[in-house]
């Protein structure tokens, strides 16, 4: 089969389409024909030799993917058949015409939606969905701040914060970003260039704060971060895009504020932790992906791509330019 495939760590020119072995499904396993698979900042993050797949995970590129099932590995009970429509959440392998998946990790297409489509919501919309529920233990009313507002995770959980009678505002570094957070439903963005969006938010918030922050930036936003949190709020800390490093009183901050920083992978988690996130997953939010849904449920795909292309989506991630996701097409 065709993998997507780099030799040593480096820029998007040292990656390449390389034929490998088919993997075959083991106890509880199912083999997936890829049809599409997603990228995320980790997949940029292991090319340049920052991000190593967790133990026992394949080192192909990929954490999501979508297709159909081809074949079941002994000791499968679920209700998955040869043929079968999937989407699924993966450590690694989802760029590649095959990857083998824990049945348990597997999930339905909506109806209506594409296998691109379909492919853009496993590991961000369960990140979203994880970070608001599991561990922000959002309510509704509570208002929350969503860094990076138009990225995969950002379009997401905007939607699900509405989902959840809960009032979502962005920041985003771009008026055409804001513009496409605000239709999915936030109440109101800011532009981390132009503003400071601490100063809005307790404006917007009439100084009470935040009650969640979803901060995939870190260190660079901390002080704002700490400044615009409600009494007793819960600042979720899940990437390090601004940096690891902090310089200040943080913590004598934070406790005036009661705050807590939890922090959070999806990836390195196990697999039983991962299989009851996709059946909560699939129970409370898949039906609300539904074009008869009233509050409809949209995954957002910026861009498609065919995986011979690989470089150019990879270059095209690193501009920060996408609204939502980009997607691999892999060759049927």
């Amino acid at each position: 089969m065709l993998a997507v495939h780099f030799d040593k760590p480096g820029g998007p020119e040292n990656l390449y389409l390389k034929e490998v072995a088919k993997p075959s499904p083991g106890e509880g396993e199912v083999l997936l024909k890829v049809a599409a698979s997603a990228l995320n900042r980790a997949d940029l993050l292991q090319r340049r030799g920052q991000y190593e797949p967790p133990p026992g995970a394949s080192s192909i590129l990929g954490l999501e993917a979508s297709g159909y099932v081809a074949e079941l590995g002994p000791g499968c009970q679920g209700h998955w058949k040869p043929g079968d429509a999937a989407m699924a959440l993966l450590p690694g392998g989802g760029q590649a015409q095959y990857v083998t998946v824990p049945e348990g990790l597997l999930m339905p297409i909506p109806a209506g939606l594409s296998l691109p489509q379909a492919a853009a919501i496993p590991e961000t919309w369960l990140t979203a969905f994880q970070l608001l529920h599991f561990l922000g233990k959002v309510q509704a009313g509570d208002s929350v701040l969503i860094h990076a507002g138009s990225s995969g995770v950002g379009t997401a959980a905007i939607q699900l914060t509405r989902m959840a009678g809960a009032i979502p505002l962005v920041t985003a570094g771009s008026q055409h970003k804001l513009q496409m957070a605000e239709k999915l439903g936030a109440a109101v963005g800011f532009n981390y260039k132009e503003d400071d969006f601490s100063e809005a938010t307790l404006k917007f918030t009439k100084g009470a704060g935040v009650n969640i922050i979803l901060d995939c930036i870190g260190g660079s936003y901390w002080e704002k971060n700490v400044n615009c949190l409600a009494l007793d709020g819960r600042w979720i800390l899940y990437g390090l895009l601004g940096g690891a490093n902090i310089s200040g009183p943080l913590l004598s901050k934070l406790l005036f504020k009661r705050g807590s920083l939890i922090t959070s992978l999806l990836r390195s988690r196990d697999k039983e932790y991962k299989q009851m996130l996709v059946k909560a997953f699939t129970e409370q939010v898949i039906p609300h992906f539904s074009m008869e849904d009233p509050q409809r449920l949209l995954p957002v795909v910026d861009r498609v791509y065919p995986v011979r292309e690989v470089r150019e989506a990879h270059l095209y991630m690193e501009t920060n330019c996408n609204v939502g996701k980009i997607v691999l097409e892999l060759p049927q």
